[in-house]
């Protein structure tokens, strides 16, 4: 995707802005998985598919547009203890909104501000608004709204989410703050999130590239349900007849793959190896990296090539928080997959799509029935309580306004590196 084209409203500023989207043009160096590993829903010509921009037009999302006094009287002035996560990006707090209508409860939100001073920056504001109105899905988190001022104190770009209460599934599994996530959560984790996954790479008219899929990317619900976050490095995939997007490398290390890293060409196995490196963490407890341990066993995907699934020693990986509450056989199919995720041959990796039906079938055959059903029996016999369930799931005059209105704020962004629009850190090679 070519970079967004930014130039200034000389028209007065105004108070309450709205984002809108400029059509920009296909990716002339972006490419196309084959036919066969890709799900095309469009009605449209397949050799000239339609961008996130257009998308987003005929979608019209109706994405509620806030003033930065409502947005701050919803955290109570950005108060510190209402602040719930820092980043790249700026700070994430906690607040509550009125309803549409202004009567009733109010709602829980999560709001993220954007730091002026921040690595990702307006571009990947952008990219938020853009990919979050289009996608719609029980796995991804919910783009409630946003607020975009320019003020004379300066800018201001907020975003508006559903709150996830349960934080993300890198505090469930690394923070001791937390009890241990069961077995059964984390194979609902999982799966939910290659169904996420899924959906970005297969079941959209265009396919989307999450590009920093990891555990602190994995929102959980009220009811442990999975839901990706942050797609403010998210790309359009290849089209045509081309098999990857040229990029400059982006991303978080030890989750990038390392075919990306080498050569910038991203495609939708990108996002799988970084699956890969999340399922061996669900397996573990432990980071893809932990400078923290002996040398020899500081990077994940190094040392677990000690222990393969199939040798005896494989119980040896697994996360001694679980104790022996889990099912052995699951475990070893599930290292199995996530190895055949990670191997060096980008085009070898499996679909997302085809890593679901995996999950579906160890879960499956470990226990009885669906893993949103109330119990699954395990093979070693145990058998313990899951009552989560997965959740279900003409353009207005509003929404051409936001499309608009989104070249306008460009501008702000004309005079910044184009290192300042990173979030994470740039992927290296070890």
């Amino acid at each position: 995707m070519k970079c967004f084209h930014y130039f200034k409203d000389k028209s007065n500023r105004s108070q309450r802005s709205e984002p809108i989207l400029k059509n920009t043009s296909s990716l002339n160096n972006s490419s196309s998985v084959s036919a066969a590993e890709r799900v095309i829903k469009s009605s449209g010509s397949t050799s000239s598919p339609r961008g996130i921009p257009e998308m987003y037009e005929e979608k019209a999302v109706n994405l509620r547009v806030f003033t930065y006094s409502e947005l701050k009287q919803a955290t109570n002035d950005f108060s510190r203890l209402l602040k719930i996560g820092e980043g790249g990006f700026g700070s994430v707090y906690k607040g509550t909104i009125k309803p549409v209508a202004g009567k009733g409860e109010g709602i829980e939100v999560a709001i993220k501000q954007l730091n002026r001073d921040g690595f990702q920056g307006h571009k990947q504001w952008v990219a938020e608004v853009q990919f979050l109105g289009v996608v719609e899905h029980s796995n991804l988190v919910k783009l409630i709204g946003y607020c975009a001022v320019d003020g004379e104190r300066g800018i201001q770009r907020l975003l508006v989410y559903e709150f996830m209460p349960n934080k993300s599934l890198e505090d469930h599994l690394f923070s001791k703050a937390y009890t241990t996530l069961s077995w059964p959560k984390r194979l609902q984790i999982v799966l939910g999130a290659a169904q996420g996954l899924a959906y970005l790479h297969e079941e959209l008219e265009v396919q989307v590239i999450f590009r920093d899929f990891k555990a602190s990317n994995v929102l959980l619900d009220e009811d442990f349900m999975p839901k990706l976050s942050d797609f403010g490095l998210a790309r359009e995939g290849p089209t045509g007849e081309h098999t990857h997007v040229s990029t400059e490398v982006m991303g978080t290390f030890g989750y990038a793959a390392p075919d990306y890293i080498e050569t910038g060409h991203l495609t939708s196995k990108s996002d799988v190896w970084s699956f890969g490196v999340v399922l061996y963490e669900m397996l573990t407890g432990r980071r893809s990296l932990e400078r923290n341990r002996p040398k020899s066993e500081q990077q994940l995907l190094e040392w677990i090539k000690r222990y393969p699934a199939d040798s005896k020693k494989f119980g040896m990986i697994m996360d001694p928080r679980l104790e022996t509450k889990y099912s052995l056989t699951a475990a070893q199919k599930i290292a199995k997959l996530a190895d055949s995720c990670l191997v060096k041959s980008a085009k070898n990796r499996p679909l997302m799509s085809q890593v679901v039906e995996s999950l579906k079938q160890i879960i499956q055959v470990s226990g009885e029935g669906s893993p949103f059903s109330k119990k699954i029996e395990f093979t070693d016999c145990e058998e313990v309580e899951l009552a989560d369930k997965q959740k279900n799931q003409g353009v207005s005059d509003s929404a051409k306004r936001r499309i608009a209105h989104l070249a306008k704020l460009s501008e702000h962004v004309g005079g910044i590196s184009k290192r300042g629009f990173m979030l994470m850190q740039r992927a290296k090679v070890t």
